[in-house]
């Protein structure tokens, strides 16, 4: 009887021991993801990093709806950086995800969302990448309901985030979530300091860029002059001296170089398709040599997966 209870007594301790170190090993999922997020931050705001942050341009918009929360879930689950994300705002001043101005190619409804109130939008649904009907009913989600899904799992890129400057960062916050926003522009530095001296804490920001234009040059070298800025977004068709040039001088500054792997006009030839369909070293590989550590794409799960072969992701 004595060693029948010794065995069953030694059995509920290993039972116990093996349970206190499986609940010390795996974090709460909160934790973990701020734990991801804290890492992204850290290659963000180190330009000696060789870590490629991926940036999903409209969420995982090829298997989901563009700027929906299942589309921003899949790119969490897939390991992605940054999500790109486009806002526009209602009649009735309620900031929802949309990159077009009106709902007639993502919904299957019409008009301009800045002359639809939010209670209106809910009687849309959204389409799929191809314009068909998605087979399940999804609506316009807030931006407030994007940031929440997104807190502490994913850095964020808010497309027209300077148009709307004042209401994103009240919102940001309120939700605490201002460290992990990212939004871009071709505005002057004057201006965007002006803009930034009223708050205390700020939305980050990085100055777009298209060397070839010639409007651009005073800008970029306006930018050059001052402050290392966090990144640059730079943009070519061709990639000509001029190009080559302000990448060095960018990456000389001590700033990080975002470039887009989206169109083949911003990029030189050098977009998602062409590495889907020839060889992502023929594309990929040729941004990187660049000397690109932040790139925007259309196919995130393979960009990830080759630059995980390269052990520049993780």
């Amino acid at each position: 009887m004595k060693r029948v209870f010794y065995s069953f007594f030694a059995l509920a301790a290993l039972c116990c021991l093996s349970f206190a170190v499986s609940c010390q090993g795996t974090a709460p999922e909160s934790d973990a993801g701020a734990s991801r997020v804290e890492k992204i931050l850290e290659h963000l705001h180190n330009p000696q990093s060789k870590y490629v942050i991926v940036v999903s341009h409209r969420g995982d918009w090829r298997d989901y709806p563009e700027n929906s929360i299942p589309a921003i879930e899949s790119v969490i689950r897939m390991g992605v950086d940054m999500v790109e994300l486009d806002i526009a705002m209602t009649k009735d001043s309620v900031l929802v995800l949309s990159h077009d101005r009106t709902l007639d190619r993502c919904t299957n409804g019409k008009g301009r969302i800045s002359e639809i109130t939010y209670d209106s939008l809910q009687s849309f649904t959204l389409k799929s990448a191809h314009g068909g009907d998605f087979g399940y009913k999804l609506r316009i989600p807030t931006l407030r309901e994007a940031l929440e899904v997104c807190k502490d799992r994913i850095l964020i890129n808010i497309d027209k985030g300077y148009d709307y400057y004042d209401q994103v960062l009240a919102l940001t916050e309120e939700l605490g979530v201002t460290h992990q926003i990212l939004i871009k522009g071709g505005m002057p530095l004057a201006d965007v300091k002006k803009k930034m001296a009223a708050y205390e804490n700020n939305l980050l920001y990085m100055p777009i860029i298209t060397p070839a234009n010639k409007a651009h040059q005073p800008l970029l070298e306006e930018y050059l002059a001052g402050e290392p800025q966090l990144a640059y977004e730079i943009c070519w068709s061709e990639l000509t001296p001029v190009v080559e040039s302000a990448m060095e001088r960018v990456k000389a500054s001590g700033s990080k170089l975002w470039v887009n792997t989206l169109w083949n006009s911003i990029n030189g030839g050098l977009s998602d398709d062409n590495a889907f369909m020839t060889s992502p070293d023929e594309v990929y590989g040729k941004l990187i040599d660049m000397g690109a550590t932040m790139i925007q794409t259309d196919r995130p799960e393979f960009m990830i997966e080759y630059l995980r072969s390269r052990g520049l992701h993780d």
